[in-house]
């Protein structure tokens, strides 16, 4: 954990927190192989620790802007399951969810969100509109930050870092 997290985050933590946030980080991993941004996401089972599905980004490897770790994840546990609500089930993602991910969370009635770092420029949980506070969202999982955070916002910098230095070593 990270000392600018909020105690309350802390305290909320359940047993599988931490073994699906190392899941999570072992995707977004993999996305980072493949040359996109590290983001992982995970669903899993809040009553047994099962893990339901989980993906990394790959909007570059699919042509598809909408294909976010955390969209992925939702989609394949809503086939696997076989219903679009995922009610009582836990997403884990290693970063903020952005706005069009939050109303996916929402629609798909997720029970509670689980992140990593926060996003100040893209997030939309705690950061940028605040998605699930909004008058208009019909539903609020619970959401609990901070987990592993400090891992995985070392994974996204060193990303972004590695990529401004090969565009840097381009045009030398």
């Amino acid at each position: 954990m990270t000392k600018d997290v909020p105690t309350a985050w802390v305290f909320c933590m359940t047993n599988h927190d931490l073994r699906t946030m190392r899941i999570a980080l072992a995707c977004a991993q993999a996305a980072a192989d493949n040359g996109e941004t590290p983001v992982g996401a995970v669903v899993v089972d809040s009553a047994t620790g099962e893990v339901i599905s989980s993906a990394g980004n790959q909007p570059i490897g699919l042509n598809d802007p909408t294909a976010h770790a955390e969209i992925l994840a939702l989609r394949a546990a809503a086939q696997k399951v076989g219903n679009y609500r995922l009610t009582g089930l836990t997403l884990v993602v290693t970063l903020e969810p952005c706005a069009m991910c939050a109303g996916a969370i929402s629609h798909a009635r997720i029970g509670r969100l689980v992140f990593g770092a926060e996003d100040a420029k893209g997030g939309a949980v705690v950061h940028g509109p605040r998605f699930f506070e909004g008058a208009t969202c019909h539903w609020r999982p619970e959401v609990q930050g901070g987990v592993l955070a400090e891992e995985s916002s070392t994974l996204l910098k060193g990303f972004f870092k590695a990529r401004r230095q090969t565009k840097t070593n381009e045009r030398s």
